[in-house]
């Protein structure tokens, strides 16, 4: 263990009955890095599913946590401490309502903005000082009246097929930003991929 260990998490819900739902981004984006790396995220500790490989000189573990989103925090702390891995070497992938379907965005650190997995790992690291990939997934749409779909349905809800299709178009992009935060750091990712679509 060393501090050129990088965590990456893809957050989520465990299940089938999620498995393509807007909140599980960040799992789908994961496990399309793991596999064109070809990696497998298939053991399992810190109740959550993990690999760790070599990435050029870097050592990477890739963690799914299969606490529920709002638990998300137990996870990944239990790896970030078990690994030794420094703040600036994390990097979390989630679903993020304020950004349109189709869009990424890459922030170096920051609140939760309302997301119950970042609020769960804020709480359990102590600290908001770790990178995130944000992956748009829109906010409702409402009504004349201002009425829409509840925001915890809508997350829980499957893809559109429009937003299905964008969010398969931007998976390489993901994985790109991804590999770049490894390889170059967090501000090199940032200045190469925010406002791109």
């Amino acid at each position: 263990m060393s501090a050129t260990d990088f965590l990456i998490a893809g957050l989520g819900n465990p299940g089938q009955k999620y498995a393509t739902t807007r909140h599980n981004a960040g799992f789908l984006a994961l496990d399309h890095f793991a596999s064109q790396q070809g990696w497998s995220i298939t053991s399992s500790r810190y109740q959550g599913l993990y690999c760790r490989e070599r990435l050029g000189d870097r050592q990477v573990v890739l963690v799914k946590p299969q606490t529920f989103m709002n638990k998300s925090g137990q996870c990944v702390a239990g790896f970030t401490r078990f690994f030794k891995i420094p703040l600036q070497n994390i990097l979390v992938v989630h679903d993020d309502l304020d950004l349109a379907p189709g869009r990424i965005k890459i922030v170096a650190r920051g609140g939760a903005g309302g997301h119950n997995g970042i609020r769960s790992i804020i709480s359990h690291l102590g600290s908001s000082e770790f990178a995130r990939v944000k992956i748009g997934i829109g906010r409702p749409e409402v009504n004349d009246s201002g009425r829409g779909m509840p925001v915890e349905r809508y997350v829980l809800a499957p893809f559109t097929p429009e937003e299905q299709r964008l969010f398969e178009e931007r998976l390489d992009l993901v994985c790109q930003a991804i590999e770049t935060f490894i390889t170059d750091g967090v501000q090199v990712c940032m200045n190469r991929f925010n406002g791109r679509t």
